[in-house]
């Protein structure tokens, strides 16, 4: 058997060898019946594109890098499947690689990369804004969990929903709550605790106790649980999910329970909010939405048009672990 081709494939379809190359390196050219009928060909046929020989010929490496700080945060694999499964339908695969919390790590693997990929997506970056703009320079980038004035980027909004989380314990006769700050350097913890502040101010007999900062770690929520019963907070809301679950293993060192004793609310609803016991109340972040929108979002900016910052909101999921004060 010959081995398939563009060509090949198109004499099969009738269609021009033209079309069959856009279909894989142009998809959005292609009427997408006719993509589909190329895609179903290549896979009768065998044919498997040459990356190589398609970015000699476009200047397209067919890859997107995708950068995130920490791997094993319970946040990130969702959502980097998410995006890969976006690149995905558009014929692109990922780089992934892990700063692992390090600003300075980040600025060097940018630079180790870029060259390697079309574009990056550059989840939640410790970086000064500043130095973050210098190290995207001439890059076609798109941040994702940060909103920098003259970057594209895609942010989650939880504002809303933790404000809903504070009236919910409020309601049920929390008067004393501590706030836990994530990590100092993540855009989203500084609004997250804006929302929290925001939504105290509003309540003269609402007395808030702020705690941290702290790394978004199961270790640091459980290391805390000692500061949030000095506090006599009865309700606590969390950076995080993976921070709220430390803080309960750190509260049952102590012999406490949740929520018979203190009531805590995290933020994000990655699997392990759903599946520990009791299911943690949360704020849930539609990562497979933002994974999408991220990698159009590039797009748009690989393609020469005016991106458009996209924003999602974040919903309350009320679950076990928020009850009535003791």
């Amino acid at each position: 058997m010959r081995q398939a081709t563009i060509y090949s494939i198109a004499e099969a379809l009738g269609v021009s060898a033209s079309t069959v190359s856009r279909a894989f390196s142009r998809p959005d050219l292609v009427k997408a019946s006719v993509r589909e009928e190329v895609l179903a060909k290549a896979r009768e046929l065998g044919y498997a594109p040459n990356r190589a020989a398609r970015g000699l010929a476009t200047g397209r490496t067919g890859l997107y890098g995708l950068m995130v700080p920490d791997i094993t945060n319970p946040f990130f694999p969702p959502f980097v499947r998410a995006v890969q499964l976006a690149a995905g339908d558009r014929d692109t695969d990922i780089l992934l690689i892990d700063s692992e919390r390090s600003a300075a790590a980040e600025e060097d693997l940018v630079q180790r990369i870029r060259p390697q990929v079309d574009g990056l997506i550059v989840a939640s970056p410790r970086l000064p804004s500043g130095r973050l703009k210098e190290m995207l320079a001439g890059v076609p980038s798109v941040v994702v969990n940060r909103a920098v004035r003259g970057l594209p980027h895609v942010v989650c909004d939880n504002s809303a929903a933790l404000a809903q989380a504070a009236d919910h314990l409020y309601e049920l006769g929390h008067r004393r709550f501590a706030l836990m700050r994530g990590p100092a350097a993540a855009w989203a913890a500084t609004r997250r605790a804006e929302a929290v502040r925001g939504w105290a101010k509003g309540r003269p007999d609402v007395a808030l106790v702020e705690l941290g900062p702290f790394e978004a770690q199961f270790v640091d929520g459980r290391a805390a649980a000692g500061e949030i019963v000095e506090s006599e907070a009865t309700a606590v809301l969390a950076f995080d999910d993976l921070m709220a679950a430390g803080v309960i293993a750190g509260l049952n060192d102590r012999g406490e329970s949740v929520p018979r004793d203190r009531s805590i609310v995290g933020c994000d609803d990655v699997l392990l909010a759903r599946t520990m016991t009791p299911s943690l109340t949360t704020v849930t972040a539609p990562l497979t939405e933002l994974g999408r929108q991220a990698v159009e979002l590039l797009r748009a900016v690989l393609s020469g048009r005016t991106p458009r910052n996209v924003t999602l909101a974040g919903a309350l999921a009320l679950r076990g672990t928020v009850g009535p004060p003791h």
